[in-house]
């Protein structure tokens, strides 16, 4: 008879376990719109959790259940929350928790295709998929990361290295002119931090001003670029966002493409908010230039709605991954074979997790066209509450909405008053929204990046907004009559 493993279930243990965690999934779906958006932390439960030392005997699995049950879950925010809406974060999709079972369960490897084979060829099918969606053909390829933030930086490696061939051996540590990078001023942060872990510097990346739109203006790229290379140094790479972190604008790719040609520049696109809204038909023209791109940074956790985390990394020139990342190692040697990859070549990682799995069970699971849905139901809500917010006498947009960030203000309100809002807004249960701030204003964002906020969420919101803003606006004449 075999001994039980000292860190195994029995099957009663199992039986036990699974029971306990479909009725988990079962009761949080149910909970999820009667769930606070944002907990009201406990901080005696959570002070006991970094305190109380771990057992030396365990609590076994329905005593884990409870500990989860009774101390993490009321201390969680509700991600998946219809008035979640601050960040760009929406709710796993339906089989995610079981995708991501599934990938612990097996526990593969996936950095040489000899730990993971079928990981290696779903991971390729993954990329070659989204890659297929900008219109890269068959040179192309990519990694999924953790994140965008991550894409961007391992873009930017790629593109050091394909910028100067000796950057493996010799760094920047060389007499060679200043790198410089360039990118709107209303790009994410990653591209300064990339900057300064990379060595470039953030006081060699250039935040070029936007237009009216908030996307970024074409001949103050140009003018920085001619104003670098006159002062003798060395313009490489221009990040540009197809859909903005703060008011989801798109810049303009086409001719941003034609001036990184002109001056032989890489040209990255910091796609984790906004490119795969190229799902959408409405928005597909708008996303055509992408194609011109030598990388794009996208997320599948945001608008493929897979749970965190899952970034992705495409190149339009498969080969400078590897020059950028592969090494040889002995003990990792294996016969190379055409089906397979070894994902080690293409990222900074040898240990990685299976987190093509959670994204191809979906798209096997619901099929493309749920998500196209999906999407075009984001979009068409945000048009929705940009058209309620400018019907309201009390609210004015701040920015176009192009994508599904919605930007918008109390008119006459000050900074104060909008965080207070904010504050009344998540108090009393009606939303999560976040801030913003474009040309100096402030005022309040909402993005609608969750597939189960429907249009009633929506006039909810606004309704409270304008009943906040008009209570707000006959106080203050109430004291400008007393003065």
């Amino acid at each position: 008879m075999s001994e039980q493993p000292i860190l195994g279930l029995d099957r009663a243990e199992r039986e036990t376990a699974g029971r306990l965690l479909t009725r988990f999934f079962e009761d949080y779906e149910r909970s999820i719109p009667e769930r606070p958006l944002v907990p009201e932390v406990d901080r005696d439960v959570l002070t006991g959790l970094l305190a109380t030392p771990f057992p030396d005997k365990g609590l076994g699995v329905e005593g884990l259940f409870q500990e989860i049950d009774q101390k993490i879950l009321p201390n969680s925010t509700t991600v998946a929350h219809p008035r979640f809406l601050a960040y760009v974060l929406g709710p796993p999709n339906g089989i995610a928790p079981y995708a991501e079972a599934i990938a612990a369960t097996i526990n593969q490897n996936c950095n040489f295709w000899q730990l993971s084979p079928a990981a290696s060829v779903v991971e390729r099918s993954v990329i070659t998929w989204l890659g297929g969606l900008f219109g890269y053909d068959e040179r192309a390829g990519g990694i999924l990361t953790g994140g965008g933030s991550i894409a961007t930086l391992n873009a930017l490696t790629t593109a050091l290295h394909a910028r100067r061939p000796g950057f493996r051996e010799q760094g920047l540590q060389t007499s060679a002119p200043q790198l410089v990078v360039y990118t709107s001023a209303e790009a994410h942060r990653c591209v300064d931090k990339a900057a300064a872990l990379l060595g470039i510097g953030t006081d060699n990346v250039r935040h070029i001003p936007t237009d009216g739109r908030y996307r970024m203006r074409v001949e103050a790229l140009e003018a920085a670029i001619r104003a670098d290379r006159a002062a003798g140094r060395e313009p490489f790479c221009v990040v540009a966002t197809p859909g903005t972190v703060t008011s989801g604008s798109i810049d303009p790719i086409g001719d941003i493409a034609d001036v990184c040609e002109r001056e032989e520049l890489w040209l990255h696109l910091d796609g984790a908010y906004g490119a795969l809204f190229v799902l959408s038909e409405r928005k597909r023209e708008e996303f055509a230039a992408c194609a011109r791109a030598d990388s794009i940074a996208l997320d599948p956790h945001k608008l493929l709605f897979t749970p965190l985390e899952a970034g992705c990394l495409l190149v339009r020139d498969r080969g400078l991954l590897a020059k950028a990342y592969a090494f040889a190692a002995s003990y990792l040697t294996v016969e190379e074979d055409p089906l397979m990859l070894d994902y080690m070549d293409y990222g900074p990682q040898l240990s990685r997790s299976f987190k093509a799995l959670k994204v191809w069970s979906a798209l096997r699971t619901f099929g493309v066209d749920a998500f196209r849905q999906a999407v075009d139901h984001t979009l068409d809500l945000a048009r929705y509450m940009a058209d309620l917010i400018e019907a309201t006498p009390w609210l004015e947009l701040m920015a176009p909405v192009s994508l599904t960030a919605v930007c918008f203000r109390i008119k006459g309100a000050s900074e104060a008053d909008h965080t207070a809002v904010l504050a009344e807004l998540i108090g009393e249960g009606t939303a999560l929204l976040g801030p913003a701030h474009l040309d100096g204003r402030r005022g309040m964002r909402a993005c609608v990046t969750n597939y189960r906020t429907t249009r009633g969420d929506i006039e909810l919101i606004v309704g409270r907004l304008s009943a906040i803003a008009r209570r707000r606006g006959a106080v203050a004449r109430t004291s400008d009559e007393a003065l």
